[in-house]
């Protein structure tokens, strides 16, 4: 996609098929069914549009307004249609923005890490193109959208990409970045010695061998709600007693965002979408690891350690071993690793899953407001860019 240039508006090329409702978190909820059946025919699933991670968030801030378009399509020969198509949006200002300007923004929650929306494989295209008009006449649906960390190389915004050419409204893209993913047939020891140095390799042996001195330790993953429930508050409390706890920045630090993450784990593992994994000693955690699951993918969404064993590298020996325990597991294509970038721990995985932020405009042929307000915030965000590595340039120490 090219940066924002004027664009003439396009009329609708055939009329739809697709019929597009509007809905809040709840009734998203109650389709469930109807959600899993899109997973199964989904050209990309995405852990952040499930119903139950958005009634969640919508749960967590009641202030601000959910809105789930639901695609629809006729089944053939029958009166009954099914599900086509599903992209969930919290109506707020963007993040990365200082203009006081409601949009849609993808995914719902600043702790979400994918807006892809999830379509029917069979025709994306036509899908995109109704939810788009849908929000285009809807009277109380902003009409810029705002995406952050849209996947870039798959088939969903390949799909965007045809559909915005021929409505005639080109996006405005800010940041591209990749990060670290999992998709390979090897089991895991195999992977790892390709993905690993053999020092790097050895090193963590020896790190596994000190942290067993310090007691029993052992591997263990909550996947009951029961058992799930125990170890979310577990990983809040080992979260909020590291550097993000120091940093203002743990899930505990904010009311609203530890009852999100409550709300939404629980209700996710309920539906057998999610797992904390944890590598402790004596049984008291010292790595942990939230895993989402979404169709055929998992998504490594959230991770602790224990600073007093940051020298034996927790939170990379668990990473080892759900990197082998992923690998094996058959219903698993791919491990988003929902990182910012592939600079952490995780860039030991060798492949990448391309991710950009973007502004859109849902009316055919697009906007002057939106060309004006996209140019005023890549301006924005490139200033901030720039005074950023000012800033970190600054701090690095000189040369003597």
């Amino acid at each position: 996609m090219q940066n924002q240039v004027q664009s003439k508006a396009v009329p609708r090329r055939v009329p739809q098929r697709v019929a597009v409702e509007i809905v809040d978190a709840v009734r998203f909820a109650e389709i469930r069914p109807a959600w899993l059946d899109l997973l199964t025919r989904a050209a990309e699933p995405n852990a952040f549009m499930d119903p139950a991670l958005v009634r969640a968030a919508a749960e967590a801030d009641p202030e601000v307004p959910i809105r789930v378009l639901l695609a629809w399509t006729p089944c053939d020969g029958t009166a009954e249609r099914r599900l086509a198509g599903v992209w969930a949006f919290a109506v707020r200002r963007p993040g990365k923005s200082p203009m006081p300007l409601r949009m849609l923004n993808a995914p719902v929650h600043v702790h979400g890490h994918l807006a892809t929306p999830v379509v029917d494989r069979a025709d994306p295209d036509e899908a995109l193109d109704a939810m788009l008009d849908a929000v285009a006449a809807d009277a109380e649906c902003p009409k810029i959208i705002a995406l952050t960390a849209m996947g870039t190389e798959g088939p969903t915004m390949a799909a965007l990409a045809r559909v915005l050419a021929g409505r005639g409204s080109t996006p405005c893209m800010f940041e591209r970045s990749a990060r670290p993913k999992l998709a390979s047939d090897l089991d895991g020891e195999s992977y790892l010695k390709n993905a690993m140095s053999a020092s790097s390799r050895k090193k963590l042996r020896q790190h596994r061998r000190r942290l067993a001195e310090k007691g029993a330790l052992t591997r263990m993953t909550a996947s009951d709600p029961e058992a799930v429930r125990r170890a979310i508050e577990d990983f809040l409390v080992l979260e909020a007693s590291g550097w993000k706890g120091r940093q203002g920045t743990a899930f505990l630090c904010d009311p609203r965002e530890a009852a999100f993450l409550r709300t939404a784990i629980v209700a996710l593992t309920e539906q057998g979408c999610a797992t904390i994994d944890a590598l402790a000693v004596n049984r008291r955690p010292v790595s942990m690891q939230i895993i989402l699951r979404c169709g055929d993918g998992a998504f490594t969404w959230k991770t602790t350690f224990d600073e007093q064993f940051q020298d034996v590298s927790p939170g990379m020996l668990l990473l080892e071993d759900y990197t082998a325990s992923l690998l094996a597991d058959e219903r698993v294509a791919f491990v988003d690793s929902c990182a910012q970038d592939d600079s952490g721990f995780m860039a030991v995985w060798s492949e990448r899953q391309p991710v950009a932020d973007l502004w859109l405009d849902a009316r055919r042929g697009g906007s002057l407001a939106f060309r004006s307000l996209s140019a005023l915030q890549k301006s924005y965000r490139e200033l901030r860019a720039t005074a950023k590595s000012a800033y970190h340039a600054a701090r690095r120490p000189r040369k003597r």
